[in-house]
């Protein structure tokens, strides 16, 4: 897996790599070039992954974990050419180990990989009752788009210039605002700030989902005009949530060596949404979420993810029933811009 920015006037990347058979460690590198050509040769800058943790260390602090005789190279010269989506890395290290290999990067306009099943709000509805308890998560989406992060969406990869970057920067301007002062260096908190920043609108590598089906239809519907009789839909998203996190280890960090999709349900400091949306979030390192789900669907043979796409058209009777259920723009914001957007919705919107 290779994340590359556009960084000015060049790129700087990260490269992992998982090898096979495993008694090798796995790597990570980094490299910067000197332009933004399509061509480059650079000294890529590489450390070993700690099996047992997953993250990037040091030569020795792992070697007594592998064969007599196993090293580590600590850079490569190595050539990168990009052709359309894709790219070809080659090169030598400096212990002599050459490598190759081919990438694809995924189709930004491509449309999602989920096939979704076609309800109306009665069947989705009786839908979701048999599936009560069992685990699911949801998540409603105004139309069918694939599952992409906001932080991928608008072209960023590199999570760890995220984490280094934008959340200081983020963390020096808030902490004169919040009420709680956010300590960084404990996972919790550390999580609540990134989940804070996702719910005020800042592109994170985190996905909103929630435990109710019914926060879900309201998020999907909540952006079509009252009275809409088009022949679009609207999507939800229904993830096995109980099924994933008993196959594949959940990571608290953002930034693992490898790739991966983990569930985490933040505490509520200073956000007091998560509650009432009844909110869980994913968090990744991917930009193709549902390729990646797919590919774990084949290997196990178990669905994790479904769709469920409702005609948009019935949007006025789903918000109906959903504001019967107390599910309304003043209950999902507590805050005046919620409240002023229900009764908005109440009082004009007719």
């Amino acid at each position: 897996m290779i994340n590359i920015d556009e960084v000015n006037d060049h790129f700087e990347g990260v490269a992992y790599l998982h090898p096979d058979p495993k008694d090798l460690p796995g790597t990570v590198a980094f490299f910067s070039t000197e332009d933004r050509g399509l061509e480059h040769k650079v000294t890529a800058y590489a450390a070993p992954i700690d099996p047992r943790t997953g993250f990037q260390t040091s030569w020795d602090q792992i070697k007594a974990l592998y064969p007599e005789g196993v090293v580590h190279s600590q850079e490569a010269e190595t050539l990168i050419k990009q052709s359309g989506n894709s790219l070809t890395v080659g090169g030598t290290t400096d212990i002599g180990v050459t490598f190759s290999g081919d990438l694809t990067r995924p189709d930004q306009k491509a449309g999602s990989k989920i096939s979704g099943q076609v309800m109306s709000w009665v069947e989705f509805k009786e839908h979701v009752s048999k599936i009560a308890g069992a685990g699911y998560l949801f998540r409603g989406q105004k139309e069918p788009w694939r599952l992409c992060t906001s932080f991928h969406r608008r072209e960023r990869y590199r999570i760890s210039e995220f984490i280094s970057k934008d959340v200081k920067q983020l963390y020096q301007r808030l902490s004169a605002i919040t009420s709680h002062f956010f300590d960084l260096t404990v996972p919790e908190q550390n999580g609540a700030f990134f989940n804070l920043l996702q719910h005020h609108g800042y592109p994170t590598p985190l996905l909103d989902w929630s435990h109710s089906p019914y926060v879900a239809a309201f998020f999907a519907f909540r952006d079509r005009p009252i009275g809409y009789s088009g022949d679009e839909s609207v999507r939800i998203y229904l993830f096995n949530n109980r099924e994933w996190q008993y196959r594949y280890r959940q990571i608290d960090n953002l930034d693992p060596a490898f790739p991966h999709l983990s569930v985490s349900e933040f505490i509520a400091i200073d956000n007091p949404r998560l509650v009432p949306q009844q909110a869980a979030t994913t968090a990744t390192n991917l930009y193709d979420i549902e390729a990646y789900l797919l590919e774990k669907e084949e290997e196990c043979g178990v669905s994790f993810l479904q769709a469920v796409d409702i005609p948009a058209r019935e949007r006025d009777a789903v918000m109906t029933d959903l504001r019967f259920m107390g599910i309304t723009a003043g209950s999902m914001f507590p805050s005046i811009d919620g409240v002023c957007e229900e009764l908005r919705e109440r009082n004009f919107d007719r």
